[in-house]
């Protein structure tokens, strides 16, 4: 990534980030108590154990070791999106990953997930962003640095995270004849993260209300099993 590049994008992202995050809090609650919603777990509480570092937003700091070569195994060493938990090789089609400057890596599964990663980690610069291939036909589409993608934008492709659809492309071509069929706008990878920030508090709020109705039925299974 070139560093006039590197600058230009860090200056944007801390505009994008406060301006984005700032519509996150919603009334849709996640329910009593301290936990989260885990795919594929449930209804995970609080341990009530310390951590070094804990505390926002140190606790969202990525905590795995620096990685100098972040695209080997990469789906063995970073399975599981930190900010949703969402299964990466299942979404391995919208998947993003940031290798920041100092050699931490954070991988996501979309980039509404990258866009968080970048706003927590708002004085880590990140050295290179790579996105999903959108049009390969290969079973785990390969990560491409997003410099050299074509997004497309609003299409009626199914969203990761978003309401709003943003699938990446090595090949504008291949870009182009997604739009035909599909709809939706071109952009570059600026132009669909500033996007993802703009449509970052109605999305949030979307998934609030699917993880609320999800522990709404879970609850009132264990209530049925318990007879």
């Amino acid at each position: 990534m070139a560093e006039e590049t590197k600058l230009q994008r860090r200056q944007m992202l801390k505009m994008l980030s406060a301006a984005g995050l700032a519509g996150l809090s919603g009334s849709v609650l996640a329910g009593p108590g301290i936990g989260v919603m885990v795919p594929g777990k449930g209804w995970v509480k609080a341990s009530g154990e310390k951590c070094m570092g804990d505390g926002t937003p140190l606790q969202f700091i990525p905590k795995t070791a620096a990685d100098d070569k972040p695209l080997e195994n990469e789906l063995e060493k970073y399975p599981k999106c930190p900010y949703c938990g969402m299964d990466r090789t299942k979404w391995n089609h919208s998947r993003h990953l940031v290798h920041y400057d100092d050699g931490l890596v954070d991988g996501t599964c979309s980039i509404h997930c990258l866009a968080i990663s970048l706003s927590l980690n708002i004085d880590r610069g990140p050295k290179a962003i790579y996105a999903a291939d959108f049009a390969s036909d290969a079973q785990v589409k390969p990560l491409v640095d997003v410099d050299k993608m074509s997004y497309l934008v609003g299409s009626n492709l199914k969203g990761t995270m978003s309401a709003k659809s943003k699938m990446a492309f090595s090949s504008g071509e291949a870009a182009k004849q997604a739009q035909a069929a599909k709809g939706g706008e071109l952009a570059k990878f600026d132009d669909a993260l500033s996007a993802a920030y703009l449509g970052m508090a109605n999305d949030t709020l979307m998934v609030r209300k699917r993880r609320l109705e999800k522990r709404r039925r879970m609850m009132e299974k264990m209530k049925q099993k318990q007879g």
